[in-house]
């Protein structure tokens, strides 16, 4: 099992990728939430919004998922990590999974 991280310049379309990767059974569950991000972006030191995902998904489908948040992003590079989950409720594990 993976967490799944990306983050989003608004809202509506965190909640917008959130919604067609679980639609389309790429991940079993998303949550999203705001954020205060501080990064070097063409040199300069950027602070902005944004609002993560934190997508649940099976690791056979993260090449997949990956390549779908890159087609539904607006960043030219999204940031896209993934967590293996060492230790997680067997049921809930299971679900996520299937």
């Amino acid at each position: 099992m993976l967490l799944v991280h990306t983050t989003c310049k608004t809202k509506r379309e965190a909640e917008k990728i959130a919604a067609a990767l679980v639609k389309e059974k790429l991940a079993a569950c998303a949550s999203v939430f705001p954020c205060k991000s501080f990064f070097i972006w063409n040199g300069k030191m950027q602070r902005q919004g944004e609002f993560i995902i934190e997508l649940k998904t099976a690791d056979k489908n993260y090449a997949k998922l990956a390549r779908r948040i890159r087609q539904l992003h607006s960043y030219s590079l999204p940031q896209i990590i993934a967590v293996r989950v060492s230790r997680a409720n067997a049921d809930y594990k299971k679900w996520v999974e299937g």
